[in-house]
């Protein structure tokens, strides 16, 4: 298995050197600075590439493994196939990160938001902070500041009186950081900031498209882009819905076995794969991922392992150490070896930690929600721990 590191960028005060420092080999990278929609060219690939890959003297060496992600479009994901020009796009771009010998391309199809979370630094017992998605703070914003039309009929008389509750006690600040947090886009989102009218907009964008009618526009899409993929080598990954249910009304189709199942029934190319995101996942209790991993373990090329840990409403959850919460990280282990050892060398499984905790310096410094060096670096040692101890070292 190969380590990887998500890097945002030259300008994402994270330097390549801090990669090579956390042990990882394999960078996870995108151009973030693309707007969602236009082409991506071969020329500003490989100039990416060559910034990640030109090794100063003495450095290790470093490879761009993974593009994540090559963002799809609003209009892909409300009419299918009938988007063709924004297909076109994403697929010209798919052939510019095939053009610098990347092989493998994550993406989501989240609908209007991409990941939400509802506090960027939960304090957890050790002073590190954490993100969190709390249902009543997520329901007080769906229901009294977003003002969602028809969100009445998505909870519970006794759920609406404490998200009113809620709101009710939040100060002017605390709404202001709560919109911020669930409409301006957090890092690695493919989906484009918001304001608060612009996001009933959007929302609105989506009447009728129920979760049958979303799935068919996945399908249409990959129906379309995995013959490009395949004559190019290049394995497309879907990362989970997260949180994998629906939000504000909107169907979500990539948050459980049967919904991937479905995925790959319905396009059974071998291009089209999953990225495995345990922390994602894990929110959801009825997933069993080892079985998960067992199962879809050939279409399997890219993994987040983090954990999350469910709270006493379950639909509350917080991000917990990488051997914490309710992922049996060791148990989805022994699965990706296992299928990692039957892959030829360029071919084996690429994975990295995901969404650290903000410890030490970090809690003084600006650092990009998620994606602390620190937290990250400790998620990584622990992760190769286990796979030393499963007699699989990591390249």
């Amino acid at each position: 298995m190969r380590q990887g590191w998500r890097w945002f960028g030259p300008d994402a005060g994270v330097p390549l050197d801090a990669v090579r420092q956390a042990g990882a080999t394999n960078v996870v990278s995108a151009l973030h600075e693309v707007p969602i929609g236009r082409a991506w060219t071969k020329a500003e690939v490989a100039e990416r590439r060559n910034l990640i890959e030109t090794t100063p003297p003495g450095r290790t060496p470093l490879a761009w493994s993974v593009v994540e992600s090559i963002p799809i479009p609003d209009a892909v994901k409300r009419k299918g196939a009938a988007a063709k020009a924004k297909i076109e796009a994403w697929t010209a771009s798919l052939e510019a990160v095939a053009a610098s010998g990347i092989r493998i391309v994550c993406y989501n199809f989240m609908p209007v938001v991409d990941w939400t979370r509802t506090e960027l630094d939960f304090v957890t017992p050790s002073g590190a902070t954490a993100m969190r998605f709390d249902q009543e703070r997520f329901a007080a914003f769906d229901l009294f500041i977003l003002e969602r039309d028809g969100a009445e009929a998505d909870y519970t008389p006794q759920e609406r009186a404490r998200a009113r509750a809620v709101h009710s006690a939040m100060s002017d600040d605390e709404v202001a950081e709560i919109v911020r947090i669930i409409t301006s886009a957090l890092p690695g989102s493919t989906t484009e900031p918001m304001t608060l009218p612009g996001f009933r907009e959007r929302l609105a964008a989506y009447k009728g498209i129920d979760a049958a009618r979303f799935r068919r526009n996945l399908v249409e899409f990959l129906e379309a882009v995995t013959p490009a993929a395949e004559g190019l080598g290049v394995k497309l990954t879907l990362h989970p819905d997260d949180p994998p249910r629906p939000l504000f009304g909107l169907p979500r189709i990539a948050s459980t076995e049967a919904d991937y199942a479905a995925l790959f029934d319905a396009v059974p190319s071998p291009a089209n794969g999953i990225c495995l995101c345990t922390g994602s996942l894990g929110v959801r209790a009825g997933n069993d991922l080892p079985a998960m991993a067992r199962r879809f373990a050939s279409r399997i090329h890219f993994a987040h392992l983090r954990a999350t840990k469910r709270e006493a409403d379950p639909r509350t959850f917080h991000e917990s150490d990488h051997l914490g919460g309710d992922v049996d990280m060791v148990a989805v282990l022994k699965e990706l070896v296992a299928e990692d050892r039957r892959r030829a060398s360029d071919e084996t499984i690429v994975f990295r930690s995901d969404h650290g905790h903000r410890m030490l310096d970090d809690l003084d410094k600006d650092v990009t929600p998620g994606y602390p060096a620190i937290g990250r670096l400790r998620g990584l040692a622990e992760l190769r721990g286990i796979l030393v101890a499963l007699g699989t070292p990591p390249d």
